[in-house]
């Protein structure tokens, strides 16, 4: 083991025994969170008008909790964050709030403006890249990752001004801006390229800047990243990563389910020693780590975040939200959170399943707004990433983006799904084989699905149509959701996404 690796270790040794002490005491760590988090806030309006301070005082303190606040969704608390908005302090959390990370989210147009304090950037958002750091020097004694520049690809959306006391844009943007400048040592591309509003642009200046680094490791979203790394490629000549960065290994990623990048990224990164580490991280907050590199993302406990789970079948119940120790393996649950950011039970839109608990590992399942259930089907984002998986590995394909949206029964014609899919290999057997792979692979993995597709009495098999390549692209930039922390939304329970991108195949 090298000098830098033993350094590494020993200063995070500390970091992994706390780390440690929340898998063994998840309860004791989540209420003493939730304890600090009703302190510090009893001041504030909203914590004034929940009677924050008289919470702890009567009882067990997470029934309080739950039985004085109610479970929020943005637009619940749209009226204290504009108010932060506008300078006013003391509102959601003590003091003003300078930062706000613009996200119009993946189920509409609207644009939403998530509070990043002080607290929640240096304990939460800053804290789980460090986490990072430390998780993989732990798994990888002799990694040399360090010794060289990591390559960010972050958002594409400047900081900009709103009245006297605001700064917005993206949670990619504001990390950059609030990162010690240190780290710019390490660090690649610069700052001017790094904000670069145009995608496009960005890409083509990271390939200029970074072709003759010695990177190391990439941090991003898996589908954005891609598109730079093929640019990348084309600008150099080469075949594959490693003979632009040969010392690359590491590729720390979110955003987007991985299993369907994962092949590809095999093939332009050919190598065994390169390591795969996912992280759960949005504009909301960090959340979890893949602290073993495996699937399964560690939830972390001691991040300033209390959490809790809404069964997804309960929905319209809030009532039925459940803190960790009655949350149970193989549920859908979608995510609530109270944070040092001012949201208060916010619901995230998130749904996540728990595949231990003990320690607690969870999986990204989907959104609570992004299913298709015109039909009874119920198909959640997972079932749809699982089922791409399952359909590219029978046909040899390869798949660049998709969306999913019904096809609505007629007088004359039963229900269906369409797979509006942009292929990067195209499939052996043609769109019909994908077709009846993707069939098979959901009936396979939702029985409610199956169900509705007994005999075609219900829904009929899936319809997959294929677009050029740079559709879904084109689409995102139609939408200003370019680069960075945009997701191409991969269902919905209406025609509309669909019907935009095949207007620009006409």
């Amino acid at each position: 083991m090298g000098m830098r690796p033993k350094i590494l270790r020993a200063a995070f040794a500390s970091r992994l025994r706390e780390v440690e002490y929340f898998q063994r005491h998840p309860a004791e760590v989540q209420e003493v969170q939730l304890r600090k988090l009703l302190a510090r806030a009893a001041g504030t309006s909203f914590g004034a008008e929940h009677d924050f301070a008289d919470i702890a005082e009567n009882g067990n303190l997470i029934e309080n909790f739950q039985s004085r606040v109610p479970v929020y969704d943005y637009e619940g608390l749209t009226p204290y964050i504009e108010r932060a908005r506008a300078g006013e302090a003391d509102v959601l959390w003590p003091g003003r709030v300078k930062w706000f990370a613009k996200s119009s989210g993946t189920t509409g147009a609207k644009s939403k403006y998530i509070p990043v304090t002080r607290e929640a950037l240096n304990g939460n958002h800053l804290q789980g890249p460090r986490d990072c750091i430390a998780f993989n020097v732990a798994r990888y004694p002799d990694t040399q990752v360090y010794g060289g520049k990591t390559l960010t690809l972050g958002g594409s959306r400047r900081i900009e001004r709103e009245g006297e006391q605001a700064l917005t844009g993206d949670l990619s943007a504001i990390l950059i801006e609030n990162t010690p400048r240190v780290a710019d040592f390490w660090r690649v591309p610069s700052l001017k390229t790094a904000l670069t509003p145009d995608f496009e642009q960005k890409v083509e200046l990271i390939c200029r800047e970074c072709a003759d680094k010695d990177v190391r490791s990439i941090v991003g979203v898996p589908s954005w990243n891609l598109v730079m790394l093929r640019r990348l490629l084309e600008y150099t000549g080469r075949t594959h990563l490693l003979e632009v960065w040969p010392r690359l290994e590491l590729f720390v990623h979110g955003g987007v389910n991985f299993a369907p990048y994962a092949e590809v990224y095999r093939q332009i990164i050919p190598s065994e020693s390169m390591h795969y580490q996912e992280t759960y991280n949005a504009s909301e907050g960090f959340f979890a780590i893949a602290d073993d590199f495996g699937e399964d993302l560690l939830l972390m406990l001691d991040y300033g975040i209390f959490y809790e789970f809404l069964p997804v079948s309960q929905l319209d119940n809030p009532s039925k939200a459940v803190t960790l120790e009655d949350v149970r393996t193989g549920v859908n649950y979608a995510m609530i959170i109270s944070s040092p950011s001012g949201l208060w039970r916010y619901l995230i839109g998130d749904t996540v399943r728990f595949t231990s608990t003990n320690p607690y590992r969870i999986r990204i399942s989907g959104r609570t707004k992004q299913y298709i259930n015109a039909f009874g089907e119920e198909i959640i984002v997972d079932n749809a990433e699982r089922a791409m998986v399952s359909a590219c590995a029978a046909t040899g394909a390869e798949v660049a983006e998709y969306t999913a949206a019904p096809v609505y029964m007629e007088l004359c014609r039963r229900g269906a799904h369409e797979w509006v899919v942009e292929f990067s290999r195209e499939p052996s057997g043609g769109l019909q084989a994908f077709g009846a792979a993707l069939d098979e692979a959901l009936k396979e993995l939702n029985s409610d699905y199956e169900a509705k597709r007994w005999q075609d009495v219900t829904l009929c098999e899936p319809v997959v149509t294929e677009v050029p390549a740079g559709t879904f692209r084109e689409w995102m930039s139609t939408r200003g959701k370019v680069g960075g922390q945009n997701k191409v939304p991969r269902l919905a329970n209406d025609r509309r996404y669909v019907e935009e991108i095949l207007e620009l195949c006409i």
